[in-house]
């Protein structure tokens, strides 16, 4: 069908004078009909370099407009867009897109260092990008009939393994997520004035971004997190709503003089990414701002919970503020028993299970991960443990594998273990998760060594190699770790007794 991936000329086509797009850096301010018009034009510079249909681009950038003019002028072309963490160490990125293999790579300038560093060549700026569509001359839509099926993001996701899994997402995952969030706003999308706050290379941001523009709203981007920006953009554009996890929401509380912002415009705050404490909300609260956790993973949904609650109160609200909700209108789920998958009674804590019409389309290249992630008849495992009361209402307690969420990142313990046992003076090493009270959780390090050295040295080791985000908070030498009777290493064990000695 032609408007599928045509997220720029079918609501240009219906509303194109409604206000779309902010770009607070700028102050640009985009009609749907500027989008659909600079995207055409993007669309044909593409179709110039020779990109068929079902083509890769990699891209390497923030929250940008340079980033939404891409996707939706790939939308039209049947292109696929990978967005690739510019937050990662270069032999990181160099990795993973030397597995997603595109055709082109796109890097803001800021980041083409670290992808020459990873040894890639023939970078395409986005400002290149930028000069294409700087054109007063109109262009001919030029979207292609596609399948709801066809795919239109790459993004990797963190998990329990040193490998960053890459999850395929079609359009029919994202249009029915859409709906999903129109269908659960009782008020609709269409007078949405939007904060993207989740970054673009991950879910959240296009999770954000799209069902937006799909319900006719607006969007004010800005690349970067700076708390005190964000108190000023709220006032300045009459933000009614943003999404943030735990780590934002406290920086945010935090800025002084928070009392005194005027954000009488905000209606709402989501939360997502990890279960959120109530002591981050409870500022928000204290300004009468309602605030509420979602739910969701990027196999599943995105989107898959809400706590909804259309006409609680703020007592209500703030009273079940630990609660994801219930499933979306079009959202199965269940609490299962892992090794069984028997489902559990109301009350007993499981692994959530959740079925819908917006799961993704497997791991890219990795056909035995993605039939560990969903099951025959359409289940995704979440491999979160969460327990259901008998409202209905779910709560997430934690997870079965050993993936540390900080600041809303998903970090793989095994990653770092790796990363740690390559110094040649490590000889074993065991990470685990600790409760951060800023960014949610932060990674311990515990390691064996064959000879004196300095923890100053590993950590300077560690930098080349992984992220900042990635970084132990703790690095301790120890004389052994902690095994099981099967000599796998024993993570319950070695925090259990972290805590001890805390």
């Amino acid at each position: 069908m032609s408007w599928v991936g045509d997220w720029a000329g079918r609501r240009a086509a219906l509303t194109p004078d409604r206000l779309a797009l902010i770009d607070a850096q700028s102050g640009t301010h985009w009609r749907y009909k500027d989008l659909n018009q600079a995207a055409n034009r993007l669309a044909q510079h593409l179709l110039s370099d020779g990109l068929q249909q079902g083509d890769v681009i990699a891209l390497i950038d923030g929250n940008t407009v340079a980033s939404v003019l891409l996707f939706l002028a790939c939308g039209k072309l049947g292109l696929v867009v990978a967005p690739v963490s510019y937050r990662l160490a270069p032999t990181e990125m160099g990795a993973l897109l030397a597995r997603i293999k595109p055709q082109t790579t796109i890097s803001a300038p800021a980041y083409a260092e670290h992808l020459e560093q990873a040894g890639l060549e023939n970078i395409v700026l986005t400002s290149e990008l930028l000069a294409a569509i700087d054109s007063e001359k109109p262009a001919a839509d030029c979207n292609r009939p596609l399948s709801m099926d066809a795919e239109c993001l790459y993004v990797h996701t963190g998990g329990s393994t040193g490998l960053p899994k890459i999850c395929v997402v079609t359009h029919r995952q994202m249009i029915w997520n859409a709906i999903e969030l129109l269908v659960s706003a009782p008020e609709g999308l269409a007078n949405r004035r939007e904060l993207l706050l989740f970054p673009l290379f991950h879910i959240g941001g296009w999770n954000t971004l799209l069902p937006v523009l799909y319900g006719g709203g607006c969007v004010v981007i800005h690349n970067g997190f700076e708390p005190q920006t964000v108190l000023e953009l709220v006032s300045r554009y009459q933000i009614n709503h943003f999404g943030a996890v735990e780590a934002m929401l406290k920086a945010i509380a935090g800025v002084s003089g928070f009392a005194d912002y005027d954000l009488s415009s905000l209606k709402g705050i989501t939360t997502a990414g990890a279960p959120c404490s109530a002591a981050a909300m409870a500022p928000f609260f204290s300004r009468g701002i309602p605030i509420r956790q979602a739910y969701g993973l990027t196999e599943a949904g995105p989107s898959n919970c809400f706590n909804g609650n259309e006409g609680a109160t703020l007592s209500d609200l703030e009273a079940q503020a630990d609660s994801i909700g219930t499933g979306f209108f079009h959202c199965d789920h269940q609490i299962v028993e892992p090794a069984t998958g028997y489902v559990l009674p109301a009350g007993e804590i499981g692994e959530l299970w959740l079925r819908s019409p917006h799961a993704f389309a497997g791991y890219l290249g990795d056909p035995e991960a993605t039939s560990e992630r969903q099951t025959d008849d359409g289940w995704v495992r979440s491999g979160d443990l969460a327990w259901e009361d008998e409202c209905g209402q779910l709560r997430v307690v934690g997870r079965l594998d050993n993936v540390i969420v900080s600041g809303g990142e998903n970090i793989s313990a095994e990653e770092i273990e790796t990363a740690l046992c390559a110094h040649p003076l490590v000889s074993s090493a065991l990470v685990f998760g600790v409760a951060d009270q800023r960014w949610g959780e932060t990674p311990v390090a515990q390691i064996t060594v064959s000879e004196v050295v300095d923890i100053a040295a590993i950590r300077a080791y560690l930098v080349e190699r992984l992220a900042g985000f990635k970084q132990p908070g703790v690095i301790q030498i120890v004389d052994s770790l902690p095994r099981t009777g099967t000599g796998k290493l024993d993570r319950p064990t070695a925090k259990s007794n972290y805590k001890d000695k805390a």
